[in-house]
């Protein structure tokens, strides 16, 4: 049990700016198993969200209380998979070679195609939730961020870590995901869902795993694999289209 609790709490120190006891490390053994909780830390990072938004609607307006949620769940996380998405977004877009977009990845610098990308996602992220039921805001950010980061679980099972360097702090996280592992983030991921009171919220995950083989693709092709931006770009990623789902299927139930 204190084994289990350790990797979960590397996953919590990996993953958010969340304090954890000073006797949690990022020891590689722990961070290689931490995978399966990927899913478990983005429901506390959504419901950290979903608190921001519910107390701060008592105060001010729904965009004000989203646009507040949001910055909370990105401060929490130190930005961690929005800074993953925009160098994907530079190295696709600025690089021919795997060599050369893996180098562009790892450059600290944001480019142009970095900028105008994060710029419009989270302007359809913000835009989504503002369209979703405001009663359904709270679980909606809990859900989403649970299910996407599940997702990206899978893109750590389907596809190899392709980085050669031995001291990214990335990899001991970013490869070897077994089916055991993967089945834990799922049943972590999944769960928000039965909170929704209709069984057609499980159909989100259709659009949503599509996206995913749709980088994936991409991934595969000038890659060979992935790597933990790659990871982070999904996570975001399916976190739109689980937002968007939501107000496609409100239009039809």
């Amino acid at each position: 049990m204190k084994k289990e609790l350790q990797i979960f709490l590397t996953a919590i120190m990996f993953f958010t700016r969340i304090p954890c006891p000073k006797w949690v490390d990022h020891k590689a053994e722990y961070l290689k198993k931490s995978a399966k909780y990927f899913s478990l830390v983005g429901i506390i990072v959504g419901g950290i969200g979903a608190l921001v938004f519910y107390g701060s609607s008592f105060l001010f307006s729904t965009e004000i209380a989203l646009l507040l949620s949001i910055c909370s769940t990105i401060y929490v996380t130190g930005a961690f998979h929005e800074d993953g998405f925009a160098d994907v977004c530079d190295g696709l877009g600025g690089g021919w070679t795997k060599e050369k977009i893996l180098l562009i990845m790892k450059d600290s610098r944001l480019g142009t195609y970095g900028t105008v990308g994060l710029l419009l996602l989270l302007a359809i992220k913000f835009s989504a939730l503002r369209e979703t039921p405001v009663h359904l805001i709270p679980l909606t950010l809990i859900a989403g961020h649970g299910l996407s980061r599940f997702i990206a679980t899978t893109l750590l099972y389907t596809h190899p870590y392709v980085r050669d360097t031995e001291n990214s702090k990335a990899k001991p996280a970013a490869k070897d995901v077994n089916i055991g592992m993967l089945t834990i983030s799922g049943i972590f991921g999944i769960l928000p869902l039965f909170l929704f009171k209709t069984p057609y919220i499980f159909l989100t995950i259709i659009p949503m795993y599509l996206a995913k083989m749709y980088l994936g693709s991409k991934f595969k092709k000038w890659l060979g694999g992935q790597t933990g931006d790659c990871a982070g770009a999904v996570q975001q990623l399916t976190e739109v289209v689980f937002y968007l789902s939501i107000i496609a299927l409100w239009k039809f139930i």
